[in-house]
């Protein structure tokens, strides 16, 4: 794995790195510019940013009429007020009408740490796939999220894309054959035994999880699944039909999110045991980072006891 670098400082970099190219590129911040990492943008470019201070839902309200004029709105916060308290604005004033509008939704999860259950919002995922014609996103290391802004800004329509406080590995970026694209998941490590479908940092996890059950002889396959919404349902059943077995990880609430975009797919089209690893329908609380992630079992220790237990359900 190489160097650590939070999504949430690649997305801002990556936006700055785009600044000058992208002149239809307009960011709006709720005043957190320094924690969400527009910061950058609004140093690079600062005619083309907007703090509204701390007024979300007209910040959403706002980048809808300009992108109705041609320019291409990021609304930026953290994740508990872009998709929670802008949730209205977001499902009327921009999905509804298809506008082409990207809420970001930065501190997503529980690894956003001391500010505790108010601030760890376990509940992005299950909301904003709610609603109709968005798109949802959660890159898992530095050079996704670069690839996933650059991605974002050729793409027409909602979305909305959460960022992590904590830096993380760069995983994807010595992957042979790796490539991103809205929609496809990525495979990061083939297996025959079962499949582990991760977003998020947990992608990073899921790698680890593999290397445990590796060292049992356990043949992990791991998947990146960056966007949750449209779900690659192609490469989650070509996975189920494969390994016969699937986990999902995500740093969500189990409910609505990913497991939930998996579990609802196959039991459809393919039925195999799926077990969802994530946050079991309870709100976080405060502490380090690390050690809220341990009480909650969001570690690769508990994913490879996931699989284990996927791998016993097998007919």
């Amino acid at each position: 794995m190489g160097d650590k670098i939070a999504t949430r400082e690649a997305y801002g970099k990556a936006l700055a790195a785009v600044a000058e190219k992208e002149p239809k590129l307009v960011v709006f911040d709720a005043d957190l510019a320094g924690a969400t990492m527009s910061k950058y943008f609004k140093e690079a470019c600062p005619e083309r940013f907007f703090d509204m201070g701390i007024a979300e839902a007209d910040m959403v309200g706002v980048a809808a009429g300009m992108a109705t004029c041609g320019f291409k709105p990021f609304v930026n916060s953290f994740a508990m007020f872009s998709a929670g308290r802008a949730w209205e604005q977001v499902r009327n004033s921009v999905c509804y009408p298809g506008l082409n509008v990207k809420v970001v939704g930065s501190h997503g999860g529980l690894s956003v740490g001391e500010d505790g259950a108010t601030h760890q919002c376990i509940e992005d995922f299950a909301i904003m796939r709610a609603i109709p014609g968005m798109t949802v996103l959660c890159p898992c290391d530095g050079n996704e999220m670069q690839k996933a802004v650059e991605a974002l800004l050729k793409f027409e329509g909602p979305a909305y894309m959460r960022l992590g406080r904590l830096a993380v590995e760069t995983v994807t970026d010595t992957i042979p054959g790796y490539k991103f694209e809205i929609g496809k998941g990525s495979v990061l490590r083939e297996g025959k035994d079962v499949t582990i479908i991760a977003t998020g940092m947990n992608v990073q996890m899921a790698l680890k999880a593999a290397e445990i059950l590796a060292a049992e002889g356990i043949d992990a396959k791991i998947v990146d699944m960056h966007t949750i919404k449209p779900l690659d349902t192609e490469l989650v059943l070509a996975c189920a039909k494969e390994t016969g077995a699937i986990v999902t990880s995500e740093e969500a609430n189990v409910l609505g999110g990913l497991g939930a975009a998996v579990a609802e797919f196959l039991s459809e089209n393919y039925p195999v045991p799926v077990v969802r690893h994530g946050v079991n329908d309870e709100f976080g609380r405060s502490g380090k980072a690390p050690a809220v992630l341990e009480a909650y079992g969001i570690t690769a220790e508990v994913i490879a006891e996931k699989a284990k237990e996927a791998i016993a359900k097998k007919a």
